[in-house]
């Protein structure tokens, strides 16, 4: 694919000053950087190009050859190798501090422990809880209600999630001045690490809650009602909104999250939207045909046809018997006749099974069954 114009990647004239070319890639390789787009190939495309385009125009020597001959005037200067040594120094580009482009990347600051630029630490979300439910067959395929009871991190009623005691109250941290962090400048970077003394939060409590030792959570146990859709699968997550933990500082509550195991049943089997069950019925039901009564997993008894002539393994179709699906429609309840050989015969039953075999005749040279027939069938 041929190459853009560096001028119109950055979105400036041939006119703009360095500065405009700056503020031009800065606001690029925000919106496009591959950690805040992870498999985003598109996005690490535009970056790239974004950063090549900024590494000529941004050097007076480049940009002056680039305007006078195009892409064949850079080759061979570093444009397109994405060589940062050229840059002075990287607070250059991003306007003063790194920690600035890193926190637009990752949404707070380059610590990544939610600590704001001169301020205490804003609500964070709390953790999201996992919890594994077994439901027996039946109620996966037409749904149920289920009452779980699990343990999780709540405000604490006695301090209101300040984590302090009445009457006390939170002071700025004196080590970080309530920025939750510690930083140190190293070459070109301007590093972070978490405050020593406050932990990050920015603040610290003279007097804490004796209730939560100045948490401002406690763990209690939580029971709510988990409704089971009709049909679900063995595997599926059901997500639970603000169902988990209480967020730190007063921040929102993660999730909850359900894993359904199903138990297998002892008469029914499942795929997709389709149930199966297998019947034994007798060599003269086979012969001849004749009728089945057959209970479906929702226990309504139903009257089944055995065409005759039926061999071993036949399957029945009863329509729309099976899992539930949108719309009110439903699987199909598949029946596979199991032919039984009597062990043990009377006299009389022998003696007519032996007449009836020299009635029809018995072939003692039989040539073998195609195995598409036995997979078809």
């Amino acid at each position: 694919m041929a190459k853009r114009d560096y001028y119109e990647v950055l979105g400036v004239q041939k006119s703009a000053s360095k500065d405009d070319i700056k503020k031009a890639y800065r606001k690029l390789a925000v919106a496009y950087h591959p950690d805040k787009n992870p498999g985003n190939k598109e996005a690490e495309e535009k970056f790239k190009e974004a950063t090549e385009a900024y590494e000529v125009l941004s050097d007076d020597q480049k940009r002056s050859a680039y305007d006078q001959l195009g892409f064949s005037g850079v080759d061979g200067m570093g444009g397109g190798q994405h060589d940062f040594s050229n840059f002075k120094d990287f607070e250059d580009i991003f306007g003063g501090d790194i920690s600035d482009f890193l926190g637009n990347i990752f949404g707070g600051g380059a610590g990544g422990g939610g600590a704001r630029r001169g301020g205490a630490p804003g609500p964070r979300q709390g953790a999201n809880l996992r919890y594994d439910l077994e439901i027996p067959f039946k109620d996966a395929v037409f749904g149920t209600k289920v009452e779980i009871s699990y343990s999780r991190q709540v405000s604490c009623p006695a301090c209101k999630g300040s984590g302090a005691e009445a009457g006390s109250k939170k002071k700025i941290c004196p080590t970080c001045n309530g920025t939750g962090q510690i930083r140190q400048s190293t070459g070109f970077f301007s590093l972070a690490s978490t405050c020593h003394t406050c932990g990050g939060d920015g603040y610290v409590i003279e007097h804490p809650c004796k209730e939560c030792n100045g948490a401002g959570t406690v763990k209690m146990r939580h029971t709510i009602m988990v409704t089971i859709p009709a049909g679900v699968e063995n595997g599926r997550r059901m997500v639970l909104r603000s169902q988990g933990d209480a967020g730190p500082n007063g921040g929102v509550c993660g999730d909850l999250y359900v894993f359904i195991r199903v138990k297998p049943h002892d008469f029914f089997e499942r795929d997709g939207a389709d149930l199966y069950c297998a019947v034994p019925i007798s060599i003269t039901q086979a012969t001849l045909g004749g009728n089945l009564q057959v209970t479906t997993l929702d226990g309504k008894t139903v009257k089944v046809k055995i065409p005759a002539g039926s061999s071993n393994g036949k399957l029945l179709r009863l329509r729309e018997e099976g899992v539930p699906m949108t719309l009110g429609k439903r699987g199909d309840f598949y029946i596979k006749l199991m032919v039984q050989i009597p062990v043990k015969l009377s006299a009389k039953g022998r003696a007519l099974l032996e007449e009836f075999s020299k009635l029809e005749g018995e072939n003692e040279k039989p040539n073998p069954i195609p195995i598409a027939s036995l997979r078809a069938g």
